[in-house]
């Protein structure tokens, strides 16, 4: 049997990111998002639904989103589910799902601090380049019959 976990999010954060390190010096930042849901009941009226989602991004990532992100402002987050468990301080057992951030993009129009529209904001990769083109290195074009050539 197949097993698949992928969450794809698109929300604004309920709080600033807080950054910390783990024992081997690698970045955590963890913070929340809200994603609302609108629907229209049977009644005829405008409903409306918000989930809140523990977030944790990890290394690189973790470091851009603490630097770039702020509380209201709207971002899309790609990554797994991951169950906790543990004890709480009453000695009950206490559990919840958080989203592990493998991937996201900044959103633009969130509440105050939002970017300017067409501001260019970091990409996110998870593997390193494959190729040169993938380094951003200029490519010629290929010459088209007729076209002038460029003085310079």
């Amino acid at each position: 049997m197949a097993n698949y976990n992928r969450v794809i999010l698109i929300g604004n954060l309920t709080r600033d990111p807080q950054l910390s390190s783990l024992p081997s010096q690698t970045s955590v930042v963890e913070f929340g998002l809200a994603v609302n849901r609108r629907w229209k009941g049977q009644d005829g009226q405008q409903r409306e639904d918000t989930c809140f989602i523990d977030c944790t991004a990890f290394g690189r990532q973790a470091e851009v989103l603490n630097q770039y992100m702020s509380k209201g402002r709207g971002i899309l987050v790609e990554g797994r589910l991951q169950f906790d468990t543990w004890e709480g301080k009453d000695g009950s057992r206490r559990s919840k799902h958080r989203v592990v951030v493998e991937n996201f993009q900044f959103l633009g129009g969130g509440r105050q601090g939002a970017p300017p529209a067409g501001r260019a904001q970091p990409q996110q990769r998870q593997a390193p380049p494959e190729t040169p083109e993938d380094y951003g290195e200029p490519q010629m074009p290929e010459h088209e019959e007729g076209a002038e050539d460029i003085p310079f």
